[in-house]
């Protein structure tokens, strides 16, 4: 049985894997100073500083109805049995909305749609758990549980500059970004059943840093695991943290170094920095 998988463009998946894989991926939107919304692709993390330092309003939407629509019709179109359609936290976007209903009118008892928790590639590994299992002929049931398996297991982690740009964005409440403005505070923050959180103050960004490396090594545990490292304006950053991690977890999967798009972009700013770790790999999540 054919089983296709549908993304959103949040998920940041390196180009190669998204070919391996076929995957089709809708896009999210940016617009700025409430001119037409663009489609993030079109918006490059370069474009997004520049207007970000330049104080422009950026703002972000979901992918629509029609474009998830129009991905499963493709799919199934193109000899696809059935769809499993893996997208951002629901706490975070109206992309899982507009996949249910989208779904529910193109063919609902041939396309299943997953709820990530998650954004970046805490998305990214579970659509890359669901895509493996389909390649190895898994069924619809199957390949769902196999992004299901990899969001359960999947811990995202980030330090930004600033909450100003959350707390705008409407990602994280006004109290949790006082935290952040008082007596130069920098969150380290987490991801937790899909909404963004503050895992722990910190004074500086070294020290936020050092936290990063120390939570994702305990999230990662003494096995294999996948990683990956995100960052918005700040290459060196992300290289040291890909770098620390990778000497403390010998048996990682994989290590993905990404810069992520306009969309998360707008919500944590230049300078920001995450980690995701997926325990045990994508590869084995569905076994």
């Amino acid at each position: 049985m054919s089983v296709a998988v549908v993304a959103d463009s949040t998920a940041y998946l390196p180009d190669q894997l998204a070919r391996r894989y076929a995957l089709l991926t809708v896009p999210l939107h940016v617009s700025v100073d409430g001119a037409d919304s663009v489609e993030e692709g079109a918006f490059g993390p370069d474009e997004l500083v520049a207007a970000l330092h330049g104080k422009h309003r950026v703002t972000t939407s979901g992918a629509t109805y029609e474009e998830l629509a129009r991905a499963y019709r493709r799919a199934l179109d193109a000899g696809a049995d059935a769809v499993v359609s893996v997208h951002l936290s629901r706490h975070l976007s109206g992309t899982w909305d507009a996949a249910r209903a989208a779904a529910a009118d193109v063919a609902p008892e041939l396309i299943r749609v997953v709820d990530s928790r998650s954004t970046a590639m805490g998305l990214g590994f579970p659509v890359l758990a669901a895509a493996e299992a389909a390649r190895l002929g898994s069924d619809p049931p199957a390949v769902e549980a196999a992004a299901l398996g990899a969001v359960e297991r999947t811990r995202t982690m980030f330090s930004v500059q600033t909450l100003d740009h959350l707390r705008r964005g409407g990602r994280i409440g006004t109290a949790a970004a006082l935290v952040g403005t008082a007596l130069a505070v920098k969150p380290l923050l987490h991801v937790s059943e899909g909404r963004i959180e503050v895992l722990e103050k910190v004074r500086t960004t070294a020290r936020a840093v050092n936290r990063l490396v120390d939570a994702s090594v305990h999230a990662a545990g003494t096995g294999p695991v996948a990683a990956a490292v995100h960052h918005l304006a700040a290459p060196q950053l992300a290289e040291q943290l890909a770098e620390r991690i990778s000497a403390h977890l010998p048996d990682h999967q994989e290590c993905v170094v990404s810069e992520v798009g306009a969309v998360v972009g707008t919500h944590i700013g230049p300078g920001a920095a995450g980690v995701v770790i997926l325990p045990g790999g994508w590869k084995d999540t569905f076994r």
